[in-house]
């Protein structure tokens, strides 16, 4: 698929620019409270779309960076694109971070790359062709129940929901990268990612693909399937796991109620 080629072209040297900026000095500042947003963050967004809108004009664009425009709703295939997700670690200096970028066909990720450019991992898929982790083939976790199972979650989601008294043999740790969790569930390092808050399409489709590709799920926690390029491109929650373990943590959240 020659837009995964374009794909993994681009976020190469979009990493080459993140780690100008994160071995420099990196100005930043806050879109509105608890948002951060850097000048790595823009100057990545600026080279992804030129990049990539240049190949193929007629696509669509949404990245958390740029101003939504409706027209990509009318587009059969979108790029999708998160110049830094995790922003908060990038500026503090913490390798949880990565260039996320996906090709959305009528609502599903068609091909995707994923870059954390500190770690050098490199997070690949097409749909139907499988994922791979710097050239290796991924095969997500089939464990099927929670004991010792190595959890995934945002701070938030400790507050909101009483996770040790449903899963006390469960270990939770925390990745600051949304995309980033998602991609080590694939690659069988940890089990699931748990997110309790809204997340947006550029935040997760490119993630979203490489789990699926390597036999994983992901969906809100009312088991709903993840829709891509709608008018509101935010996802209330999302769940992601190996197959096995999915109906597991849907009993789990079975009366958890996402926050507005």
């Amino acid at each position: 698929m020659k837009e995964q080629n374009e794909l993994v072209r681009s976020v190469t040297e979009a990493g080459k620019i993140a780690l100008k900026y994160y071995h420099g000095e990196v100005k930043s500042w806050e879109k509105k409270p608890g948002d951060p947003v850097s000048e790595a963050d823009l100057a990545i967004d600026t080279y992804l779309k030129e990049t990539l809108l240049d190949a193929h004009p007629d696509y669509g664009w949404l990245s958390e960076e740029t101003a939504d425009n409706s027209a990509r709703l009318s587009k059969e295939r979108v790029w999708v694109v998160d110049p830094i997700d995790g922003t908060r670690s990038f500026i503090a200096g913490k390798p949880e971070f990565t260039v996320s970028a996906a090709l959305v066909e009528n609502g599903k990720p068609v091909c995707a790359a994923l870059l954390n450019p500190v770690t050098e991992e490199f997070f690949q898929a097409v749909i139907g062709q499988g994922a791979t982790l710097n050239g290796n083939k991924l095969d997500c976790s089939v464990k099927s129940d929670l004991d010792g199972a190595k959890l995934l979650a945002s701070r938030k989601a400790f507050e909101w929901h009483n996770w040790l008294e449903d899963a006390p043999d469960a270990k939770f740790s925390h990745l600051n990268s949304i995309a980033y969790r998602m991609a080590v569930v694939a690659s069988k390092e940890y089990h699931a990612s748990l997110s309790l808050s809204a997340k947006s399409d550029w935040d997760i489709a490119a993630a979203d693909l490489i789990l699926s590709e390597a036999g994983g799920i992901s969906t809100t926690s009312k088991n709903e399937t993840l829709v891509y390029n709608q008018k509101n491109p935010v996802h209330d929650t999302v769940i992601s796991s190996g197959t096995a373990m999915h109906p597991i943590l849907m009993d789990l959240l079975k009366d958890f109620e996402p926050r507005p």
